[in-house]
């Protein structure tokens, strides 16, 4: 699975402050240690006012891209700011995000138009996010109808269908893969992701809930998730899916990352 780290997101209240106190190791910091994990692409997200978003947000892929060698995953819902920044990544990433709200396919796609980057796509409009299948079944056909003019490909586009709290309701889940399963017989070669977290936002034992969340959702088809790589619970229960599917040869990334300390109870924590 494509591991999209999570921890440069200005609503993280470390973040938060480590970006208003222009605190550069700390970013940088987080940038390795989620290498290091095994994430794939790095979210950068300012989530800070308006006027100073574009600002920093250059900032942070600035120090992201000084400190590891691996694409980002520029996270903005204003499409005119990820347009400002977009020019200062040095190689191609994601772009997160688009959807059927206002403009922003209309200024996303014309700008990664003839080149690698990918973008995942929210499966909302105007109006919110839809409570049932076929609306955001609708939905993505309409981003893959408008990316495919700007010679963007179903393999380059991610599709979020943007799962609900189950504690709100009972069938987010049920939607979420029902929406997967449907939209990959649609489109073979489309990507899937989520985040993790919504799935048990007002539930006890959260934790729990996002990791059978993420097991189960691979085991129907999700190519990558949005999540904390360091994380050694998320971390293990990914691994241990991907070596049950038959997604590693020998079970090879398993025990690598079990000898290196990745995975499991944290054995440096032993005297």
């Amino acid at each position: 699975m494509i591991i999209i780290g999570e921890k440069i997101n200005g609503t993280i209240p470390s973040v938060k402050k480590a970006i208003e106190n222009k605190d550069e190791e700390h970013i940088r910091n987080l940038a390795v240690k989620q290498v290091e994990a095994g994430a794939d692409y790095l979210d950068v997200c300012a989530s800070t006012a308006p006027e100073i978003e574009a600002e920093t947000l250059k900032w942070l892929m600035d120090i992201v891209q000084n400190a590891v060698d691996k694409p980002l995953c520029i996270d903005s819902p204003n499409p005119r700011v990820i347009e400002q920044v977009f020019k200062y990544a040095k190689q191609p990433g994601i772009i997160n995000s688009v959807s059927e709200e206002g403009e922003k396919c209309e200024v996303i796609y014309p700008m990664i138009q003839g080149t690698e980057w990918q973008v995942i796509a929210l499966t909302c409009d105007n109006k919110g996010i839809p409570s049932d299948v076929p609306t955001r079944v609708d939905i993505t056909k309409i981003m893959v109808e408008k990316a495919q003019k700007y010679d963007i490909t179903p393999d380059r586009i991610h599709i979020d269908p943007l799962v609900m709290a189950l504690s709100a309701d009972n069938q987010s889940f049920l939607n979420f893969i029902e929406t997967l399963t449907t939209v990959k017989k649609l489109y073979p070669t489309i990507k899937v992701t989520s985040g993790l977290s919504n799935i048990s936002f007002g539930m006890p034992l959260r934790k729990i809930i996002n990791q059978h969340f993420l097991t189960i959702a691979a085991y129907a088809g999700m190519d990558s998730a949005i999540l904390d790589p360091c994380n050694r619970d998320i971390l293990t229960t990914l691994l241990a899916t991907e070596a049950l599917l038959g997604r590693d040869r020998h079970c090879r990334n398993f025990a690598n990352a079990y000898r290196k300390n990745k995975i499991g109870p944290d054995r440096s924590a032993v005297k």
